[in-house]
């Protein structure tokens, strides 16, 4: 015969199982990547990988231009948002696009006058940026089908492959170029670039992302706070090109050495902050070898998520969005204002080849060019 507990017994019982329950710690995500069918153009089908981490975080990257189509990350309480501008599908890269989540190729950022002499040789490119040439000039890497190679186990990365044929927008050499997204469990976007040429050329790659730590399409990025790892950085000309001087900070709009809200000084009255509409300007970290040194670090006070941007790069490009001006429009069909993201884009300095003082940007056969950047994500109180 079976006896029946007391009533009390069974609700103890009940509120040990929930109180276990919520003590219980979450089940983490699982790391991977998939890959699922993006569109297609006349170089072939175009794909979106997928990449999470067991943190939770998501990452999306296409091989059309190697772009980060989103980036999930949580807020001080864990909700999560995308922090970068973009499109719902391929069609929206297709178009005119200020080069959101790009891999910029040959050379990210401007080359006065379109044009510079290699070896005694002038070589001539695109003028897409009123007289100069601009992130690798009319179909530069972020309008490439690049070769994607994918691996699963932890950490989960994707290996984009792209050779440029000699002469490409007026380039010299056969380029061979590899570039591989690492998602981490400690939320960190690692992109490490490498390539190879068979010709004496210039080289200069970067990632264009937009970002916006409250979600993209939130508003403005002036709240932000940024700290800027630079005491120098290279004043431009009115057509944005530097003008070879290394200026100091201090006592400039320019000086983030401490965090500082980004839209405390945008609107200055300074030639420097005219001629970019805002910050649009190359600054000269501080960095000892070239091991990964901390460029960056962004700050949203409301949602307390932080970025944090490392690389072995000798310059960092910081631009707040100043040319964006709501007639784009995003994911979920949301209009971009003026300064509704900030770039931060990881490179060597604007016009290399044409100013002799500044780090050489020249690669040569039986060289590798390599270098490596980090996006670190991670949350104040």
């Amino acid at each position: 015969m079976t006896r029946l507990r007391p009533l009390a017994c069974w609700c103890g019982l009940i509120l040990i199982g929930v109180a276990r329950a919520f003590s219980a710690p979450a089940p983490k995500a699982t790391a991977g990547i998939r890959r699922g069918a993006y569109g297609k153009i006349a170089e072939g089908p175009v794909d979106l990988y997928t990449l999470t981490n067991r943190s939770g975080m998501e990452v999306r990257i296409t091989n059309y231009g190697g772009r980060v189509v989103s980036i999930l990350v949580p807020d001080r309480h864990g909700k999560m948002a995308d922090v970068v501008l973009g499109f719902d599908n391929l069609d929206g890269y297709l178009g005119n696009n200020p080069f959101f989540g790009a891999l910029v190729g040959r050379y990210a950022n401007r080359i006065a006058k379109a044009r510079f002499e290699l070896n005694g040789v002038e070589y001539r490119l695109a003028q897409n940026d009123g007289p100069n040439s601009l992130h690798g000039g009319v179909k530069g890497f972020d309008k490439r089908l690049w070769t994607a190679h994918s691996s699963s186990q932890n950490p989960p990365a994707l290996e984009l492959t792209y050779v440029s044929a000699d002469g490409e927008e007026g380039y010299p050499g056969q380029l061979t170029s590899k570039v591989t997204y690492t998602l981490t469990d400690t939320n960190e976007l690692k992109i490490d670039y490498a390539a190879t040429t068979d010709k004496d050329t210039v080289l200069n790659l970067t990632n264009h992302s937009y970002f916006n730590l409250v979600g993209e399409g939130q508003g403005d990025i002036l709240k932000h706070e940024i700290q800027i790892n630079a005491d120098r950085f290279t004043p431009v000309n009115d057509t944005l090109i530097p003008t070879g001087e290394l200026r100091k900070v201090e006592g400039t709009p320019f000086d983030f050495r401490k965090a500082t809200a980004i839209g405390a000084r945008i609107d200055a009255d300074d030639e420097q902050i005219k001629f970019g509409r805002g910050y649009d300007h190359d600054f000269v970290l501080n960095r000892a070898g070239h091991s990964l040194t901390l460029a960056a670090r962004v700050t949203d006070p409301g949602s307390g998520r932080v970025l944090e941007v490392l690389t072995t790069q000798p310059g960092i490009q910081f631009y707040t969005g100043n040319f964006l001006d709501g007639k784009v429009r995003g994911k979920g069909g949301k209009a971009y204002p003026h300064r509704s993201a900030f770039c931060l884009e990881t490179q060597h300095f604007p016009d290399s080849p044409n100013q002799p003082k500044f780090p050489t940007t020249e690669l040569k056969p039986g060289q590798t060019y390599h270098q490596t950047t980090v996006y670190k994500f991670s949350t104040n109180p």
